[in-house]
């Protein structure tokens, strides 16, 4: 499956100074970004790659399923939110990664067609009681599909740098 052009730039060039730190993910936070349309060649080749189960992967097989037709696999529809994620502040950020992911839960199917969007709010955000330099923030993450309608929620730890400080505030007393 071919992933899609990446947002940031990553090769040779020196990475950029990131744009988003731990501070930037006060609790209460909320962050909307998205707009993924889900072609069927993605789901099938998903499918095909990593989740071969027929309803995924054969339009019959679909039609004879609960899903009524071809639907994307659920590791998908993780994947596509991880996708919108990086593209809407992951690369410009201090991430460095997560510990896991907690409750997914799969409300409604994903089909070719559909276009996917992401609401994150913040649930908890605290320093590193063993690395000053890293805050950990908890999220929970709604995927919606154009209909408004919630197809996927999640919850989950990601770490990232804090700001550094910058010479006035070393200065102050």
């Amino acid at each position: 499956m071919p992933a899609p052009e990446p947002t940031a730039s990553r090769g040779t060039d020196p990475a950029p100074a990131p744009r988003y730190h731990w501070e930037d993910f006060p609790v209460g936070h909320v962050r909307e970004f998205g707009g993924l349309l889900v072609s069927r060649e993605a789901v099938v080749e998903f499918a095909r790659a990593y989740d071969p189960q027929p309803f995924h992967l054969d339009d019959a097989a679909a039609a004879a399923s609960p899903f009524g037709r071809l639907a994307a696999s659920g590791w998908h529809t993780c994947a596509m939110a991880m996708r919108m994620m990086c593209d809407a502040y992951l690369l410009e950020s201090a991430a460095l990664g997560s510990p896991g992911v907690d409750h997914v839960r799969w409300l409604k199917p994903v089909y070719p067609g559909d276009t996917l969007h992401v609401r994150l709010t913040v649930l908890e955000a605290r320093p590193s009681a063993s690395r000053p330099g890293v805050g950990l923030v908890k999220s929970h993450w709604d995927v919606s599909n154009q209909h408004d309608e919630r197809v996927l929620t999640m919850e989950g730890w990601g770490m990232f740098g804090r700001r550094p400080p910058t010479p006035t505030d070393a200065a102050r007393p």
